[in-house]
């Protein structure tokens, strides 16, 4: 495998397998300059959203690289507030106008709506849906997925004409995801990897740092090596150029079964929260 290697979503669209993500990069010269050292490094997956702040960075930085458009994929996201379709809709159009691009790669729902909130969830989830739909046919988004979703929140959307191609969870060493993984893979769903570092709270556990020696890479490599193995697409952020480069270089080295299972089987270690208890 390579930084430039793709995966095929269930539209025959090809996605890197590696991607850049920017959740709380600043805005402005932070992000552009981030953005700019990924793509310098190979990256060519850029994911962001609505919520971040900092499309506008990354339209930036995407013109300014002087890579072709179509070399680079880019994900955004819808919030929580935008829901429904008419909301959805002007939130995609809205996006693309910060981002400054024609189309974006890949769209998601950012979180679903929850029976905890909503009685009617499931169709609040499938009206927001139809705005991802009828982007996705007029050419305004190549893809279309959801972030933080379980199997229970993806059941009705997997019923609709045009079905879910990508599901963005946290996931990581003591955060395996079991269940979530094993449906979406049963069910042609690519499943992309956020904090993939666990928001940096793994970058010092004994366990990681011990394992990390073992093969000579850095915790965050051993991390990011550990979704690839899983087939899943992990999406490591950083604003340090060396720290960008060092966690594309994940190629040279391969956990064994033995330690990789060591891995999925830590104690828990969730640092975001539960798709089932959000209230915002």
């Amino acid at each position: 495998m390579t930084l430039q290697d793709t995966c095929t979503l269930r539209n025959g669209v090809q996605i890197p397998r590696l991607g850049f993500g920017t959740y709380k990069t600043p805005e402005g010269e932070v992000a552009e300059a981030s953005v700019l050292a990924a793509l310098e490094a190979g990256y060519r997956h850029i994911d962001t959203a609505a919520f971040y702040g900092n499309e506008g960075g990354v339209g930036r930085a995407i013109r300014k690289s002087g890579i072709p458009r179509e070399e680079i994929f880019v994900t955004t996201k819808v919030w929580n507030t935008e829901r429904g379709y008419e909301k959805a809709k002007a939130s995609i159009l809205a996006s693309l106008d910060r981002l400054g691009l024609d189309y974006v790669d890949l769209c998601l729902i950012h979180w679903p709506a929850i029976p905890k909130q909503y009685p009617d969830w499931e169709a609040i989830n499938v009206d927001t849906w139809r705005a991802f739909t009828e982007l996705h046919r007029l050419g305004k988004i190549r893809a279309i997925g959801v972030s933080n979703f379980k199997p229970r929140h993806l059941k009705a959307l997997m019923e609709t004409e045009v079905k879910p191609m990508v599901n963005q969870i946290e996931c990581h060493p003591g955060q395996p995801q079991n269940e979530t993984i094993a449906y979406c893979q049963t069910n042609g769903i690519l499943v992309e990897a956020w904090s993939p570092m666990g928001r940096g709270k793994l970058l010092d556990h004994p366990l990681l740092v011990e394992m990390a020696g073992k093969y000579g890479v850095s915790v965050a490599q051993l991390c990011i090596r550990w979704c690839l193995q899983r087939g899943i697409l992990p999406l490591p952020k950083s604003v340090t150029p060396a720290r960008i480069r060092e966690n594309a270089r994940v190629y040279d080295f391969a956990i064994s079964q033995e330690d990789m299972a060591v891995l999925t089987g830590m104690p828990p270690t969730a640092t975001s929260h539960d798709p089932d208890e959000i209230d915002f």
